[in-house]
């Protein structure tokens, strides 16, 4: 053959094939290297985390028909709520020293199952009792979902871009609170609430599955630099009663007390509303359909997805931080009182939407805990601030569940007490972080 003699159309045709392939080629090896990045790996993660959004949301939409089905008192309703939160809360500090020991996927894999479990207890549940530990199994599950994601975080980008990553995080695991708005009360609607279990079991599964497949955990390139002549030293084994004792330290600070009151019921005001009371308050107070009162759930929702971010950009810092984080509160508390005595369906739909954008204002207790303690108690800081907030959801649903029964005993209006004590609490809580020690230089 004569290497110098024109190809033939054919070869031509073949050739152009052959000089389209590097356009397409880079494209797959980009798609197949993202697919295996610690990115896609953390969007793995992040679809636990919308689950256990999901879960501690769950109660606007099925505190009604769970009241029907079961006869469940006010009192009753804010225990189930609140045992989400209370198992979750508890298990926060052993999630933490089982990411250390035993790394993010494994633990996220041996503890999203109860959460399955959990779901699963509740579809099929004959009795009271039974959605109460569904509940708490779905809390244990859940319990290292926003954790782990943090944590990888940390571990698998720059340091740069922590902030922004975590920010996105939260956004992405919104999606979770978004169903169980519209979405989750039109599923009742056309099934049942066992039918909200049964599809948030199946989804968790799933994500459970998407986990174990994609996320491996790519050595630090700290570690793997290590060379021959200067071996890394092996790392002290982290312990449940060592995780403990670290937290000690903290309470001998005089600052740590006053956070953790408000801590305690700056988020816990946002869920309690969202998370149980809102859906009962539009249906049984004014009248509207459980569709509808998912409309302003998802609403609601989203202005809460978006205040994070705007109140991480406006952060002030210094002492106008602290000032933000008691003006908003205060606000918060108005808010509800005024919902507790206005009986005005425009304030119950209008003040939760504007409630849920100046919810953000929590987000900044993270930079003031951050500024707040040595760079070496940080860590266990937003650890202890981590269980003071779901152990005050957890507080929180409860009482106010305790206030609306003591209110039915007493021929009073059940929502004027539960907003009356969300607002007592919101005030007290911020009282208590006015007037106790403050951290010095970021007051």
């Amino acid at each position: 053959m004569n290497p110098n003699a024109a190809p033939q159309p054919a070869e031509r045709t073949g050739d152009a094939a052959a000089n389209s392939r590097p356009s397409l080629l880079p494209r797959l090896s980009r798609f197949s290297n993202w697919s295996s990045s610690a990115s896609a790996m953390l969007v793995a993660l992040v679809s636990a985390f919308a689950l256990s959004q999901a879960f501690r949301t769950v109660g606007a939409m099925m505190a009604t028909p769970l009241t029907g089905h079961f006869g469940l008192t006010p009192q009753q309703l804010g225990i189930w709520a609140g045992t989400f939160h209370f198992a979750f809360g508890i298990m926060q500090l052993a999630m933490g020293v089982s990411i250390d020991m035993f790394g993010v996927r494994r633990t996220v894999l041996t503890a999203f199952p109860l959460a399955v479990a959990g779901a699963a207890l509740c579809a099929v549940a004959p009795n009271y009792h039974a959605l109460l530990l569904g509940q708490a199994l779905i809390g244990v599950g859940c319990a290292p979902a926003f954790l782990a994601c943090t944590v990888f975080i940390a571990r698998h980008f720059d340091a740069s871009r922590f902030t922004a990553m975590s920010g996105l995080v939260m956004s992405m695991a919104g999606l979770g609170i978004v169903f169980t708005g519209t979405p989750l009360a039109l599923l009742i609607e056309a099934a049942s609430w066992r039918a909200g279990y049964a599809v948030l079991a199946g989804v968790a599964v799933l994500s459970w599955l998407v986990i174990f497949w994609r996320v491996r955990e790519p050595a630090h390139a700290a570690v793997t630099a290590v060379t021959e002549s200067a071996p890394a030293a092996p790392a002290e084994r982290q312990s449940l009663g060592k995780a403990v004792r670290e937290l000690l330290p903290l309470f001998a600070m005089p600052h740590t007390l006053g956070l953790v009151c408000f801590a305690c019921v700056s988020y816990a005001a946002f869920i309690t509303l969202r998370g149980l009371w809102l859906g009962p308050v539009l249906h049984e107070r004014h009248g509207l359909s459980l569709v509808a009162s998912g409309n302003v759930a998802l609403v609601m929702t989203v202005a809460g997805m978006i205040s994070p971010a705007l109140f991480g950009r406006m952060d002030p810092g210094g002492t106008a931080r602290t000032r933000w984080m008691m003006g908003c509160a205060l606000a918060g508390a108005l808010m509800f009182a005024a919902m507790a005595f206005t009986n005005s369906r425009a304030v119950d739909i209008g003040l939760p939407i504007v409630y849920g954008l100046l919810s953000g204002y929590s987000v900044l207790q993270y930079a003031y805990t951050k500024n707040a303690y040595p760079a070496a108690m940080t860590g266990r800081a937003l650890a202890l601030m981590n269980m003071a907030m779901f152990l005050g959801v957890s507080l929180m649903q409860w009482t106010t569940g305790v206030a609306a029964s003591w209110a039915v005993d007493h021929g009073a209006e059940p929502f004027r007490a539960v907003f009356l004590t969300v607002a007592g609490m919101l005030a007290a809580g911020t009282l208590a972080f006015l007037v106790l020690p403050r951290a010095q230089g970021v007051r």
